[in-house]
């Protein structure tokens, strides 16, 4: 259930350290935004719920001339809690990839069809690979070598490197194949 699962995401946040709902949102996008996402809409109505069982504490900070600025912090029940679905097992989930759907269909259009969306999707991997090589260096240069959150944190930057690769593998290879099968066609023409 995805609600169970964003309780986890902003309890983790908390766990780096105290912060407001924007600021959760905010490491969100710039940390685990590649294979985890929360909206403004998910996380206010999850901290308040949060509150209300005790899992962090809410303080306001008053700001001359600004807005208050609500600021959560975990508690030791919090902390205990996330700990606990932390160390449970990971539930396994079938991908929905439209790609993939479109690519099973193939034969339907044209070869070339086929080869300009795998074209763009290797694009894209490429993109990405380059982003996470991007972030490798910034999460390295802005942490100190001893914090440590640093070699997890560099553990699903290096999956998501991983899996960047093994994309740009499958997609040489698809591409190779529809190539094959495009001038197989040409030829029979």
């Amino acid at each position: 259930m995805k609600e169970t699962k964003s309780k986890y995401a902003i309890l983790g946040m908390l766990s780096i350290k105290p912060m407001s709902g924007y600021d959760i949102k905010k490491v969100i996008q710039e940390s685990i935004s590649n294979f985890w996402t929360e909206s403004y809409g998910q996380i206010y109505p999850m901290l308040k719920s949060l509150v209300g069982k005790k899992l962090v504490t809410k303080t306001v900070q008053r700001g001359a001339g600004k807005p208050d600025r609500h600021v959560y912090t975990l508690t030791a029940a919090g902390r205990k809690e996330l700990q606990a679905w932390l160390a449970e097992g990971a539930t396994p989930k079938v991908e929905r990839n439209e790609l993939l759907l479109k690519l099973f269909f193939g034969e339907e259009v044209e070869v070339s069809v086929n080869i300009r969306h795998i074209e763009q999707f290797r694009e894209l991997q490429r993109e990405l690979l380059e982003k996470y090589q991007w972030i490798e260096k910034e999460v390295k240069g802005s942490n100190p070598a001893d914090d440590p959150n640093l070699p997890y944190w560099l553990m699903t930057i290096h999956y998501g490197q991983h899996v960047r690769r093994a994309l740009l593998d499958w997609c040489d290879e698809t591409l190779a194949k529809l190539n094959k099968m495009a001038r197989a066609a040409r030829d029979k023409d």
